[in-house]
């Protein structure tokens, strides 16, 4: 049974259709594997195994991924009546009234919840520590965080426990959790994936839904469930050519791609690894025949990016602070919140109307300079997933805010912009320290164009294919 857990999702959901497995002993395999390792990673929160159990036989028969277990982050990805803190415990006792919309599309596609997975508290650093539930260990190294703000799902799908699991995105919680754990992460154009009916938007439009993945193609086939229009989202995303699925392995033809190894910015120390990962991608991509050469949209160097995106995620965490006061019918108190997320709370509090709507309108701008890049000739840009070493746990203290700010600051350089221009972008596991930590590169291609994502993608991990070492 531990060769149908090591399969991708693709391929368990062909184990159960040839009969190799049923659906039923699938989960329970993945139900096996969760108790038997997660005591030391801590990537599984809630468990609802034998909710799990009983949907089983209820699965349409002719679903693509009839009984393949899947966790879902305690972020979004809501469930009716069941367990959500997102990180916290102002949270306790509080539910949803309905399934989020993704939710559903993953039960008709047959998926198998099997709980809720490992979060900081309301996502808003890039590791998985938060007071209420402790940390998430990397399978990797157990001293070293497994990133966030998805890190429990890509703790869990590194370590073997399921073979997808779902994520979200704002500032780099999909990318950098990939990078760190040795997966695929791709966070998807805005309002490809709806946040409904909970919520329209996610920090002003930054925070996408996703997937954590050992596959492109789990990727591709995973995004092609859960993506649509809902009629009320604010925005809607780019119609695609076809179905994702078919993009992987599609002949990608001869891009014209960028890289940058180091910020253009100019305040952000260059890390090694990543750059190391990055260089040897390019090589690789001018050997697949694609035009490869230094350099990336001149927007990214700006330096009040950092200072209006900020403001901007402060404003979205006050507002939250206070809806969730409203919800349970009590004022939330700064000292029941983490130290960082109340300093956070506080800042936003401290911003006018107009303060907001001027970030915004800055923000507004920088996405017309940055996406010129690619409407000028360039089809991807290739540059670091994480904008520092894999770090351990701890790295990010919580008691000094300097330490904590600026280090996050550097670790999500490279990928927050791409959450403000609403642009797709992929994670890969392509490099490893020489401690064995992994160590991804993202790719950014176009506005609506994962389609491109996922081609270059597969033909990258077909030349080069993707190692798991950590799964059990």
């Amino acid at each position: 049974m531990d060769d149908l857990l090591r399969l991708d999702a693709v391929g368990q959901a062909q184990a159960v259709k040839d009969g190799l497995v049923s659906a039923r002993e699938l989960t329970e395999a993945a139900i096996a594997a969760i108790e038997a390792r997660d005591g030391e990673l801590n990537a599984v929160i809630f468990r609802r195994f034998e909710r799990a159990l009983a949907e089983i036989d209820d699965l349409p028969a002719d679903a693509p991924f009839r009984g393949v277990p899947i966790l879902l982050k305690d972020l979004g990805w809501r469930q009716a009546g069941e367990p959500y803190s997102a990180g916290s415990n102002v949270r306790d006792g509080l539910t949803d009234a309905a399934d989020g919309y993704g939710v559903v599309r993953l039960r008709a596609a047959g998926f198998v919840v099997l709980g809720r997975t490992n979060t900081p508290e309301f996502g808003s650093t890039i590791t998985t520590e938060p007071v209420a539930f402790g940390p998430t260990r990397n399978p990797y190294d157990l001293a070293y965080s497994a990133g966030g703000s998805s890190g429990g799902s890509a703790a869990a799908v590194a370590a073997g426990l399921v073979a997808l699991a779902t994520a979200s995105d704002g500032g780099g919680s999909i990318r950098i959790p990939a990078s760190m754990c040795g997966l695929v992460g791709l966070k998807p154009s805005r309002g490809r994936v709806s946040l409904g009916p909970a919520m329209g938007e996610g920090w002003n439009g930054f925070s996408c839904p996703g997937f954590v993945s050992r596959s492109v193609r789990d990727t591709a086939a995973a995004l092609d469930v859960v993506s649509g229009y809902h009629p009320g989202d604010p925005y809607d995303a780019p119609a695609l050519p076809g179905r994702l699925a078919l993009e992987a392995g599609a002949d990608p033809g001869r891009l014209r791609i960028g890289f940058l190894t180091a910020h253009p910015r100019g305040d952000v120390p260059e890390a090694h690894a990543p750059a190391e990962a990055v260089t040897r991608t390019a090589a690789l991509l001018a050997e697949l025949g694609h035009d490869v050469a230094p350099g990336g949209p001149e927007a990214l160097g700006e330096p009040d990016f950092t200072r209006h995106f900020g403001a901007i995620v402060a404003d979205n965490l006050a507002a939250q602070v206070v809806s969730l006061g409203e919800l349970r019918g009590e004022p939330v108190r700064p000292e029941e919140l983490e130290p960082r997320n109340a300093a956070m709370a506080a800042a936003g509090r401290g911003h006018s109307a107009a303060d907001h709507i001027l970030a915004t309108q800055w923000v507004d701008g920088f996405r017309r300079r940055m996406v010129a890049w690619w409407s000028a000739g360039h089809d991807l840009l290739l540059m670091p997933s994480l904008g520092v070493e894999p770090f351990p746990l701890g790295w990010i203290p919580p008691g000094d805010l300097s330490i904590a700010l600026g280090r996050t600051a550097h670790a999500v350089a490279f990928t927050s912009p791409i959450n403000a221009t609403g642009q797709p972008a992929i994670s890969l596991p392509t490099h490893r320290t020489e401690a064995g930590l992994p160590v991804g590169v993202q790719l950014v291609a176009a506005p609506g164009r994962e389609d491109v994502l996922i081609r270059v993608a597969a033909q990258i991990e077909q030349a080069r294919p993707f190692e798991h070492r950590a799964m059990g």
